[in-house]
């Protein structure tokens, strides 16, 4: 799903609460607005995008005219700024990366969740390098994913500074997933997960076990800044979820699925299970975690 649909069916939850409010159903509404009842229903789902003057029908009609300029402004927003971040990867793969250390170095609190990649605070170069070469590839930026290798890696000392804190969860498809690169490269990469999960009370890193029953269903990762927004990401763009009850219900999926994660000698054990059977594969033989 891409961010500007995400976009449409947040903007219909908020056009539904509003048509809530005003006591109508769908039906009713519509007839009032002199519309078809399929096109209330298509604003309500986001499968349609409303115009100004169809927001402005409708807060008008919902006896909330002063929240039409709020939504219009809300939805026309996130349209430029999925046309600016395509742009911004335009430029060059090592932009974006200096944008993500700039945020995450004033943030106090962040947590990760991936169903598919390791995050960024573990990566290694390789794993960096294949990463962001696939992202330049698709957006058609300029060749300087050695700059942005080595901004991601710089990214990465971030978890050793003062007063900061991080709690990342990754399912254990992660660990068995070749999406990234060859099974050589993913031997190194687990042994730095390894590592990871070591890292000390202000680094926490969990795994997901096939075996466990998840809470909720996700099919996407995500990043939580301090309690302020959230980031979801696409291959098409970059969504940031600014209202309140959405990062609260983020915040909420976020610690149902961390509940159900293995961490430290537990987590350790189910990497390592991969790792030894990778290494098998490859032919290369496991090694000692390193430190990260």
């Amino acid at each position: 799903m891409s961010n500007i649909q995400q976009a449409r069916e947040a903007l219909g939850a908020h056009l539904r609460a509003l048509r809530r409010d005003a006591g109508l159903n769908g039906k009713e509404f519509a007839t009032r607005l002199g519309w078809t009842a399929s096109k209330v229903s298509k604003l309500e789902l986001g499968q349609q995008t409303p115009t100004s003057a169809d927001i402005e029908a409708w807060a008008r009609l919902a006896g909330q005219p002063d929240k039409a300029a709020v939504l219009a402004e809300e939805l026309a927003a996130l349209e430029t700024f999925y046309t600016e971040y395509r742009r911004r990867l335009r430029s060059g793969m090592r932009f974006r990366q200096q944008e993500a250390f700039e945020t995450e170095a004033k943030a106090r609190h962040i947590r990760v969740f991936d169903t598919h990649y390791v995050p960024a605070f573990f990566q290694t170069a390789a794993y960096a390098r294949s990463m962001l070469s696939k992202g330049a590839r698709l957006h058609g930026a300029p060749d300087d994913v050695d700059d942005a290798v080595a901004t991601r890696l710089r990214r990465q000392d971030l978890i050793y500074r003062p007063g900061k804190s991080f709690h990342l969860v990754v399912s254990e498809a992660v660990l068995h997933s070749g999406a990234a690169g060859p099974r050589d490269m993913m031997v190194t990469q687990l042994d730095r997960l390894v590592a990871a999960t070591t890292l000390g009370p202000n680094v926490k890193f969990g795994v997901i076990p096939f075996k466990a029953e998840w809470p909720v269903f996700l099919d996407h990762g995500f990043w939580i800044i301090d309690d302020n927004f959230v980031i979801v990401e696409t291959i098409a763009a970059e969504l940031r979820l600014t209202r309140p009850e959405e990062v609260q219900i983020y915040s909420r999926v976020f610690e149902q699925l961390a509940s159900v994660a293995a961490y430290g000698q537990a987590a350790r054990a189910i990497i390592t299970r991969v790792l030894i059977d990778r290494a098998s594969d490859s032919g290369e033989p496991s090694s000692p975690a390193r430190n990260i």
